[in-house]
């Protein structure tokens, strides 16, 4: 792949993951497993990258698309590390990145005792420092269609300030001419990210955004706060007990309003919900990648279900969802086959333990899923929808 034949580039969040092996049984707690001066011994340790950037433009990658990767790390170790381990997929991904002096990189030690629930040790490093001038404008002004960024909640520059320098970013993106797509994570509601004013955050930053892909519960969480804490305390913390449709519509109207001509909201395991602005020249106006034909995508609404498979792991699943997404975008597909694609590659994601070697090349997604393949049942209440089984989604009468 060269240079001038990208057509998505995938900024944002990046990190080094180390996932040390515990053997043997569980030891009950971590109070217990890891008491002062007690050495513990583990085995192997997987090494891996992870983050928004990994994650979403290796399975880009993996199906195929021309994908370069913008993300910052320092010049040490676990840098080269990661540029390393992602320039082992393919050397022309790494052109992208941001290598600053002195600067530490982001890593994540996942503690994972058998009977235990995970923990993190997560150093962002790198990531709060990136800002405009991590982005290399000269790779945007050639032949990429798409910009999509990842996990600025996770990355202190970007969301400070109400995400001002963000709102930079995108618009010196915008300008050039891309497409911007933008996902979201939810921060630590203990830590400062969980603190900021994400309701401003999002009115700086979504009139920015063409096509944003957050999940539900996330931006529930920064749109609504109250709302949110209303639906966690009703439901032991499981938001998506109380979605139906209505909230659906809602949430992404509401989102829609402040700019994102195209928002899909990742519901887990419950599938994508994607609705489109009834504005065909909002929808025509979304830069390099807007879709084939605008007016099929104007005004739609529908939820793509997943598929049936046996989930190994759910590592990357949403960002995998994307990849999809932006995928099938990029090829001028249809909504219904965008959203069918989406959950596709999310599905194929989970049949793996790590985040991106369960997905398939484009062709070979495409042969699965015309072979047949079974969906699994929604439990969200759907109201009046129904099942379009041509289309592959539910529609709403």
């Amino acid at each position: 792949m060269a240079k001038h034949e990208t057509q998505v580039v995938v900024a944002g969040h990046i990190c080094l993951d180390i996932i040390p092996t515990f053997e043997g049984g569980g030891a009950g707690d971590f109070g217990s497993l890891l008491k002062p001066g007690k050495l513990v011994n583990v085995g192997r340790a997987t090494i891996s990258t992870g983050g928004a950037v990994s994650n979403t433009g290796l399975a880009l990658h993996r199906l195929g698309l021309p994908t370069a990767l913008m993300g910052k790390v320092g010049d040490d170790v676990f840098g080269r590390a990661i540029l390393d381990l992602v320039g082992q997929q393919s050397a022309e991904l790494v052109e992208g990145m941001s290598v600053e002096s002195g600067e530490q990189s982001s890593y994540t030690v996942v503690l994972s005792p058998p009977g235990i629930d995970r923990s993190f040790l997560h150093c962002p490093g790198a990531n709060d420092t990136f800002g405009r001038d991590d982005v290399n404008y000269d790779l945007l002004a050639g032949s990429p269609r798409l910009f999509h960024f990842g996990y600025p909640p996770l990355m202190r520059r970007c969301y400070a300030d109400a995400g001002l320098e963000f709102a930079a970013i995108l618009k010196r993106v915008k300008d050039i001419g891309l497409t911007v797509s933008l996902d979201m994570a939810r921060p630590d509601p203990d830590s400062p990210a969980g603190r900021a004013d994400w309701p401003a955050f999002l009115a700086n930053v979504l009139p920015l955004v063409d096509v944003f892909l957050p999940s539900l519960d996330e931006i529930l969480f920064m749109l609504d706060r109250p709302l949110f804490d209303r639906l966690s305390e009703r439901t032991g913390g499981e938001v998506m007990r109380a979605v139906d449709a209505d909230l659906l519509d809602d949430i992404a109207g509401r989102l829609i309003a402040m700019g994102p001509p195209v928002v899909a909201l990742k519901l887990g395991d419950q599938g994508l919900y994607l609705r489109v602005s009834d504005d065909v020249s909002r929808v025509a106006g979304i830069g390099r990648c807007r879709p084939a034909d605008p007016a099929a995508w104007a005004g739609r609404r529908m939820l793509g279900p997943c598929f049936e498979v046996n989930v190994v792991g759910t590592t990357g699943s949403g960002d995998c969802t994307i990849a999809g997404f932006l995928a099938a975008l990029l090829k001028g597909l249809s909504p219904e086959q965008t959203v069918c694609s989406a959950v596709a590659v999310g599905a194929c994601n989970v049949e793996a333990a790590d985040a991106v070697s369960g997905v398939r090349h484009w062709d070979q997604l495409q042969q699965r899923l015309s072979a047949g393949w079974p969906r699994k049942p929604v439990g969200l209440d759907l109201g009046n929808w129904q099942w379009d089984d041509p289309a592959g989604v539910y529609l709403p009468r």
